[in-house]
């Protein structure tokens, strides 16, 4: 019932207008405004799940199509692999679909799929590609195949899931203290890690690189953890949540003889809760989307993330874009889904917080 309501709620405001029963012009201008950023938002994510599907030679053809098409082939008695077909316009006007054997020139040597045993030549301007819709499943399958798309999948999970935990535990760790205690030079400690934020990572990259090869860490995939686990812009934002919380109940839990972690662990963390999912969400897009740090510390194949693997890809003279935008959707896959799940979990948790 509740479902069918807000079903019914969602359809009213979508068709809402200034004056039930007819059209204003300012019910016409948002409406057209609003399918302008659809368009802008999810056109090119469109573009981009529809591209995947194209071979390699419908991705360079021009002018461009939205929807995966390809050449039609057949298999015609004689030849060992299937021909293409084409639409010929003939000397007398009329038009003949065959399938082409080879092209020498500008003449294309043809035969007729139905009577193989006569060849015709065609110039190749008098011929049309028959074209049909068709599905290239194969740029998903042949890169988790053939290039251990599998093996980096599960490396950037498993830096992404092991970063983010420990990103949330040492950042709200470090927001309890600079939030919750009171203790002389706070203000400046604060200030020291908010100006963290204005060094670039091209001056930190060598000291860094530095210190895991001391460790003897490259090539492992806590090179790729470990050096980011604290974030400041972490730590400012739970910070400034914790702020809001109240003291009382903190007090209170202190006068019942609770310990600082239990404090922590069972009143702050969980009202604290919709703060840590937005840092979730930036956790996991920055260590899901990483690239120029792995790229320094990784070199061997067998620990390469996602990124890392997208980029063998890309060669010097030639870049295989079908594999390319199909392992990009997979890549982006995973993220969506997860933004999506906390973006209900922010809500609940905020609609959720505070004193009981």
């Amino acid at each position: 019932m509740s479902q069918a309501v807000h079903t019914n709620r969602a359809v009213a405001m979508m068709t809402a207008r200034r004056k039930p029963g007819r059209w204003h012009w300012t019910d016409i201008a948002a409406y057209a405004y609003l399918a302008l950023g659809v368009v802008l938002m999810f056109g090119p994510v469109l573009w981009l799940g529809m591209s995947s599907f194209k071979t390699q030679a419908g991705l360079l053809e021009f002018p461009p199509s939205l929807l995966p098409m390809s050449q039609k082939e057949v298999v015609v008695p004689g030849q060992p692999q299937k021909l293409p077909l084409f639409e010929v316009e003939m000397p007398d006007g009329s038009k003949r679909v065959l399938a082409q054997v080879r092209r020498i020139g500008i003449q294309a040597q043809m035969v007729d799929p139905a009577n193989p045993g006569e060849t015709i030549r065609v110039p190749i301007d008098k011929r049309t590609p028959v074209r049909e819709f068709k599905l290239a499943t194969e740029n998903y399958t042949e890169p988790l195949e053939r290039f251990a798309f599998t093996r980096f999948l599960w490396n950037s999970v498993f830096v992404t899931v092991v970063a983010t935990i420990i990103t949330l535990i040492i950042n709200s760790m470090a927001a309890y203290a600079l939030s919750i205690y009171e203790f002389r030079g706070k203000t400046a400690v604060m200030l020291m890690v908010i100006g963290t934020l204005m060094i670039p990572i091209t001056i930190i990259l060598v000291p860094v690189y530095l210190v895991i090869t001391k460790l003897g860490l490259v090539n492992s995939l806590w090179a790729v953890i470990l050096p980011g686990a604290a974030t400041p812009t972490g730590v400012f934002l739970l910070r400034q949540y914790m702020l809001t919380l109240p003291r009382d109940l903190i007090e209170a839990a202190r006068m019942d003889k609770a310990s600082e972690w239990q404090i922590y662990w069972r009143i702050v963390m969980p009202l604290a809760m919709p703060a840590l999912a937005v840092l979730a969400i930036f956790s996991i897009m920055w260590r899901w989307n990483e690239f120029l740090w792995p790229l320094a510390v990784l070199t061997k194949t067998e620990s390469y993330t996602l990124q890392i693997g997208l980029n063998a890809f890309q060669g010097e003279l030639q870049t295989q874009w079908h594999y390319l935008l199909a392992m990009t959707v997979v890549t982006l896959l995973p993220v969506a889904l997860v933004f999506v799940f906390l973006q209900r979990f922010i809500t609940t948790g905020i609609a959720n917080t505070g004193m009981k």
